[in-house]
């Protein structure tokens, strides 16, 4: 058996998945809803809950779902890049042995029941365009990075796409395609380099108005895709240029995180 000396823990954080909370705000006749799936975790200044076994640090799993739900009835959800901060600064303040907090949370897409042209003032549907979400990670002491997405985006163009003069060798059997269809699933993850002032839902918008205007383009004539890459790539500048928070660290591609899967 080894000893403790000679074994390194590399991670020890710990916490509480998949919290389910539907708040609602209710304005006279007119109802807000916000459903969210948090996760939480912590990373303690001491490791002897590994080492030892010894758990007087440990906040339960449990108790980290039930602070979800009571900060967010003591604050509210303004936005979940908003309630993600609270809920870090909260576990790193409450509790002086925490040193690092670890909090994801993703918001599922509720929209009005429209009637007559008319929005309904309680009834919803869900409308499953994509998956919302952010990451907020604070040290003590720290100032809170903060990023956010989105998931699940599924779009397709039937023309206005070709794959041509890729490699052509032993292993190749696809022909050039001149035109052809072009469906993906789009996940994109971003970073803040500042949230001084920043409107996060205006935010989100702006990342997910350019990948959509960058793959579909003109809605009378439509948008050239020469390649995923090419389009990639412009997706990434407009978000960029509509966005000047958004925060890459050095290559586009490597730190936007806008995956296309065929």
């Amino acid at each position: 058996m080894l000893s403790d000396h000679e074994v390194q823990i590399a991670d020890s954080d710990y916490g509480k998945n998949y919290v389910k909370l539907l708040k609602v705000r209710r304005e006279g006749r007119v109802h807000h809803v916000q459903e969210l799936e948090i996760n939480t975790a912590l990373t303690l200044s001491s490791k002897k809950d590994y080492l030892r076994g010894d758990n007087t640090d440990v906040i339960a799993t449990d108790s980290q779902k039930n602070t979800c739900y009571i900060l967010a009835k003591q604050n509210g959800i303004d936005t979940i890049e908003v309630f993600a901060q609270i809920l870090a600064n909260h576990f790193l303040t409450k509790y002086p042995w925490v040193v690092k907090a670890n909090i994801h949370i993703e918001q599922a897409p509720w929209k009005r029941i429209q009637q007559g042209g008319r929005e309904h003032v309680h009834a919803f549907i869900s409308s499953p365009e994509c998956i919302r979400f952010c990451d907020v990670i604070q040290e003590k002491h720290g100032v809170p990075k903060v990023s956010a997405g989105l998931k699940g985006m599924k779009i397709l163009k039937t023309t206005a796409s070709s794959f041509v003069n890729f490699v052509d060798d032993e292993y190749r059997i696809l022909p050039d395609m001149s035109d052809r269809i072009f469906c993906t699933v789009v996940q994109a993850k971003w970073d803040y380099s500042t949230t001084e002032g920043l409107a996060y839902c205006n935010s989100w918008s702006a990342v997910k108005s350019a990948i959509l205007d960058k793959f579909a383009g003109p809605p009378d004539q439509g948008l050239f895709s020469p390649s995923v890459q090419h389009t990639l790539y412009l997706a990434q500048k407009q978000a960029l240029s509509k966005v000047p928070q958004v925060y890459l660290k050095s290559v586009l591609s490597e730190q936007f995180h806008l995956q296309y899967i065929e």
